[in-house]
């Protein structure tokens, strides 16, 4: 819906400003608007999300501290949670490339949710005395971010990759018995099972399940309490320790409050940490997208081990060509994730003294890195995982005729008279079987053993014999 037309004056410390008419927003997040031309794309719904939050929070905490009126405190809260709800969005327009501190989302919340409260009560209530008591930017912006990252991680992003890995997991299972080249370097290697191969890729999400869920025991810690510089000054000694217990509340999260607040202000050092844990989760994305687009190559000159679930046409100019474009598309969003990190890693870098002064793009970051990262794992579970099948007589083919399975005779006949065998069956295109029948000493029975690829899945088999010859 568009904004009518017109403009009403408000004023803030800095004089008079023109407003339109209809906006919910007064003097500081106008100055904002005017200010920071810059991308265009303001905060993300998360953090407006986690703000209306704080503010509902601090609302309950003062009007139980005795600081503000019952009547006064239900207006804000109600109004901060329809903010928190999203029911105001369009009223949070400030770039996300602003001032360091996130002051003038903060003001924009006062602002928006003083505006409300006052229209639904019978006094006006003003957005930094009433809905920004007890507070301050610098503690509001850093204790917003951790609330909409934990928030962000445990509803979204924990989910997607608990999806992913058990449909890995559950793919791999049916595909056990399945047995195919494995390969170093790209090249030939000793046979495994697609269910072992499977298992690694849920192993890697395993292990970054557990290092982001251990992550979040630093991110729940909020500096709500420490106001301007981490000191508290003009907020309750009780506040910070209410803040967490009504936050949780609200939330259904886990937050606590921070044992030194002047580290939550002036260092961003878990939402690094977290970002980084995203950043291990992308690298291990990339790396089962790119084997997903290995294995699916071809189908006639590539591997041809697999075909993903043709989703769309793949060339507008080749008829019948079909690619697989969503382990590429988790594979773009794994490539913003990394860069996404490098920005993060330099304003985690940005504080001075009492504070840091790139908590905007820290939070834009990691919340698009979040949602970013969470659906592309749906959709590769649900696009390409699930509906993936093993081309067969393919992967078979291609196991009977690898040389590099002589290499299970190397206890008995020795490295050099394997590799004999290796290099003539490649030269002369034929199973190894078969030149390892007329070159090794061994009779054909005990060599089918020795080489049965499904046996060399579990790690060989015992050869405590002499060696022929």
């Amino acid at each position: 819906m568009a904004k009518a037309t017109g403009s009403r004056t408000e004023h803030d410390s800095m004089g008079e400003l023109q407003v339109p008419a209809d906006a919910l927003w007064g003097a500081q997040t106008q100055r904002a608007v005017e200010n920071f031309t810059i991308s265009g794309r303001p905060m993300p719904r998360g953090f407006i999300r986690a703000l209306g939050l704080v503010k509902a929070a601090a609302a309950d905490v003062n009007a139980g501290f005795g600081l503000i009126a019952a009547p006064m405190a239900a207006g804000i809260r109600d109004a901060a949670l329809a903010v928190a709800a999203g029911g105001h969005d369009r009223e949070f327009p400030i770039d996300v490339f602003q001032t360091g501190s996130g002051t003038s989302s903060n003001m924009n919340a006062n602002e928006v949710i003083a505006t409300l409260a006052s229209r639904a009560g019978r006094s006006p209530v003003h957005p930094n005395d009433h809905v920004n008591l007890g507070q301050s930017s610098n503690d509001v912006i850093p204790t917003a971010m951790r609330v909409s990252a934990q928030l962000a991680v445990v509803e979204q992003l924990l989910p997607a990759l608990k999806l992913l890995r058990r449909t890995i997991e559950r793919r791999g299972k049916a595909l056990d018995r399945v047995t195919k080249t494995g390969r170093t370097h790209l090249m030939d290697a000793m046979p495994l099972t697609f269910g072992q191969e499977f298992a690694a890729w849920a192993a890697q999400l395993s292990s970054a399940e557990d290092r982001i869920v251990d992550t979040l025991k630093r991110v729940r810690r909020l500096p709500i309490g420490g106001t301007a510089i981490g000191t508290g000054i003009n907020a309750d000694r009780r506040f910070g320790k209410a803040m967490a217990k009504a936050l949780s509340t609200l939330s259904g999260a886990k937050f606590e409050s921070a044992d030194n607040k002047f580290e939550g202000l002036a260092a961003q050092d878990d939402l690094v940490e977290l970002s980084g844990q995203l950043n291990v989760l992308a690298v291990a994305l990339m790396k089962i997208g790119n084997d997903l687009r290995w294995m699916n190559s071809g189908p006639l000159a590539g591997l041809g081990e697999i075909e993903l679930p043709a989703l769309q046409p793949g060339s507008s100019i080749m008829p019948g060509k079909v690619n697989p474009v969503i382990p590429e598309a988790l594979c773009m969003v794994c490539a913003q994730v990394m860069g996404y990190h490098t920005a993060v890693t330099i304003a985690g870098a940005s504080g001075n003294f009492q504070l840091n002064v790139m908590l905007p793009l820290i939070a834009s970051n990691v919340l698009d890195a979040v949602g970013l990262l969470s659906n592309a794992m749906r959709l590769l579970a649900d696009k390409a995982i699930t509906g993936l099948k093993v081309r067969r007589g393919r992967v078979a083919e291609a196991l009977d005729r690898n040389p590099i399975l002589v290499t299970a005779l190397n206890p008995i006949i020795g490295y050099e008279k394997a590799a004999a065998i290796a290099k003539r069956a490649y030269a002369e295109g034929r199973p190894v079987l078969e030149i390892a029948i007329e070159d090794s000493g061994l009779d054909a029975a005990r060599l089918k053993h020795l080489l049965d690829p499904a046996l060399l899945t579990q790690g060989g088999i015992n050869v405590r014999s002499k060696r022929a010859g």
